[in-house]
């Protein structure tokens, strides 16, 4: 006990922050012991996007003295261990109340270390920065961002010289230098670096966003635009403008934002979750549609690098699954490709095996990777350069799409035209979206999925999910819910025999023979166990009869193995 008071007062003397100077003094003082075990437990690590967490005094916080001692680590790793890219990093952030001055310490500590920073000078969506960093051949790029995590976090994601999401040994490598940095004050760092005028802190070319846009317009199939009734949110994030550009310059010309959710705000005082998979994230959008009877919905998250649907279906709405909308697009992309056999889609190990399914029609290749899309990106771009074929799409159930080679990332702004692309290009042959869904379906079976998330706060939650998958690993069940059990892959091991991108996680994977699969997995961002259910069947004389029992079922499956966990 009285190390963990130490620790927060040499954690005080060096953070050059006086509001979470004087957050963690009052805890001291005040002999919070369970609180400063949380503020001074773990620190905050890279997990599956980056790193996250709530904001707030403390190593396992993010802060100043956080994000400070991040980029401490970071460039050190880029001075002793990188030689490709031009040298600059590209450095972006969300619209969350602490982001620009956290994007602000990071181009100070860059410059102090004779880094040069490329910087976006306004809030901006985060598939923006990663195109930058490809455009520019950069160094790196770090964008202050929590995406759809709730309002009171933050996050610090990392591209390397390859403009894709850092992976392992890369992040290990960078964790141990932060691990072995100095106290944040003790670091050098420039002032207001974003506005003092730095010879090595520039903003990015003022024409970014245009040869983003003549990327993303390579890769569409459709020559022109339509009047289609786009109903927009982009929940208080950063994406509103940009998906707005887009659309008007493919010539989308019926979309209109929802008024209340259109500007950058990071408070988000419209939802409570700014997921848009969250119950009730869309509503007002659904309630904007249903008043302008719109043909469709289209949604990001707040950093833009998600992407949700909800389409018409006899007269109400329905929101389509990640895993629905990843392989509509992926069967578009194929469909429309100059030479699908040539092509490589990939998507996370945790989302729907249909596009594998898909993939074979086209005689494409289709690789599966861990959950992450770093992963994803990983996989595509090693193939790609070991088989000579062409990387054209990525997805992960979690909203996360990849269209074309623009963004080496999730990117919901070219996922949002691509797919309002498709659906144009339906309705002119008289088809809707659930129509080739259905056709979908006939041809390679229904699959439906379902998760269950079982979350644990506070010390000691995140172990005791692990030991959950541990149970699950060392005893696996001989079938849940009434469904045999036929097979059991254990990721926790053996890596050594699967390519980079499948190696060693916390994962189990049962399979349920032709019926499907389950696997269970912790979150890599929050406190979380996720279940993850696939089933498959035929969609019968009613499709959406069928669907809507097989949702039950799966659903119901989850949750019994969850049980059977003790969670």
């Amino acid at each position: 006990m009285t190390d963990l008071f130490a620790r927060a007062r040499s954690w005080i003397d060096a953070d050059p922050d006086p509001v979470t100077r004087s957050e963690l003094q009052r805890i001291v003082d005040e002999g919070e012991t369970d609180e400063l075990g949380a503020r001074m437990g773990p620190a905050l690590e890279f997990g599956t996007a980056g790193m996250r967490g709530e904001v707030g005094a403390g190593p396992g916080r993010m802060n100043r003295a956080v994000v400070i001692r991040t980029t401490h680590g970071l460039a050190r790793y880029l001075k002793t261990s990188v030689t490709e890219g031009a040298g600059s990093v590209v450095v972006g952030f969300d619209a969350r109340p602490t982001s620009r001055r956290f994007a602000d310490d990071v181009a100070g500590v860059l410059a102090a270390a004779d880094i040069p920073v490329l910087f976006f000078p306004d809030y901006t969506p985060t598939p923006l920065v990663a195109y930058a960093a490809k455009h520019l051949s950069a160094l790196a790029a770090v964008v202050i961002t929590a995406s759809h995590n709730p309002p009171a976090d933050n996050g610090y994601k990392v591209y390397g010289p390859d403009a894709a999401q850092i992976v392992s040994p890369v992040d290990v490598a960078i964790q141990e230098e932060i691990a072995s940095a100095p106290g944040a004050s003790d670091i050098p760092r420039i002032e207001d670096a974003l506005s003092s005028g730095s010879r090595l802190v520039s903003e990015v070319p003022a024409d970014i966003f245009d040869r983003y846009w003549e990327e993303v317009a390579s890769t569409r199939a459709r020559s022109g635009g339509s009047d289609l009734k786009i109903v927009y949110t982009p929940l208080h994030g950063v994406g509103g403008h940009t998906v707005l550009e887009i659309m008007g310059r493919a010539g989308h010309t019926g979309i209109r934002a929802v008024p209340e959710q259109a500007e950058p705000d990071g408070t988000f005082p419209t939802v409570e979750f700014p997921n848009p998979e969250e119950p009730g994230a869309l509503d007002l959008a659904l309630d904007m549609a249903r008043s302008e009877g719109a043909d469709l919905i289209v949604a990001n998250d707040p950093d833009a690098d998600r992407l949700a649907v909800v389409v018409p279906e006899a007269g109400e709405w329905r929101p389509l699954s990640g895993n629905e909308i990843g392989c509509l697009l992926g069967d578009y992309m194929l469909r429309n490709d100059v030479d699908p056999g040539s092509a490589i889609v990939v998507s996370s190990i945790v989302s729907s095996p249909m596009l594998a399914q898909i993939a074979s029609r086209y005689d494409a290749r289709h690789e599966k990777t861990l959950t992450g899309f770093k992963w994803i990106v990983r996989a595509g771009l090693t193939v790609e350069e070991e088989t000579g074929g062409r990387f054209i799409f990525g997805y992960e159930e979690a909203l996360g799409y990849t269209v074309g080679s623009t963004v080496r990332d999730k990117d919901g702004i070219s996922a949002a035209l691509l797919f309002t692309d498709m659906v144009a290009d339906l309705r002119d042959g008289g088809e809707s979206t659930l129509d080739r869904l259905g056709e979908l379906w006939r041809r390679h079976g229904m699959w439906v999925s379902a998760q269950t998330s079982i979350t644990r706060r506070g010390p000691g939650g995140v172990d005791e999910l692990r030991r959950a998958i541990e149970r699950l690993g060392d005893d696996p069940p001989a079938d849940v819910d009434g469904v045999a059990v036929t097979s059991v892959t254990d990721y926790r091991g053996e890596g050594e025999d699967r390519p980079e991108w499948l190696g060693e996680q916390e994962l189990i994977e049962l399979g349920l023979g032709d019926r499907g699969r389950m696997l269970a997995r912790p979150s890599g961002t929050e406190p979380k166990l996720k279940v993850y259910v696939d089933l498959r069947d035929d969609p019968g004389p009613d499709p959406s009869e069928r669907h809507a029992e097989l949702s039950v079922r799966a659903a119901r499956m989850g949750a019994a193995l969850a049980s059977s966990l003790g969670l």
